[in-house]
């Protein structure tokens, strides 16, 4: 049960880190302020990058364009806007990572970001 519930925390703060990335970049981007909608974004996002990176030799690239997709349905602003708003998304969460993990004892990651 302890298991279960350092799981279940680890993942919630993972996507609470991955939510303030793109609640950073949508607020840079797009003017959009929001961190509730950044959630779920995320959220979506890695729901949509799970259901096709799987795929041999271009599933990754199908992954970064439906998880681009579901910010530019999520954000105004069209498909260049998405891909800045998920580039700085990304940018921000290597950031937040790298200065929360700096503390010792600390591993956490961002869930609904890929590639951090």
């Amino acid at each position: 049960m302890v298991a279960l519930i350092g799981s279940l925390v680890a993942f919630v703060v993972a996507l609470l880190v991955g939510g303030l990335a793109i609640y950073f970049g949508a607020s840079v981007i797009a003017g959009v302020d929001d961190y509730s909608h950044a959630v779920v974004t995320a959220l979506v996002g890695a729901i949509a990058w799970a259901l096709v990176a799987w795929i041999p030799l271009i599933g990754p690239l199908i992954a970064l364009v439906a998880w681009i997709w579901v910010i530019n349905w999520r954000y105004p602003g069209g498909w260049m806007n998405a891909a800045l708003i998920g580039l700085t998304a990304w940018l921000s969460a290597l950031l937040i990572l790298f200065l929360v993990n700096a503390a010792p004892g600390i591993q956490i990651d961002a869930f609904g970001v890929p590639g951090v």
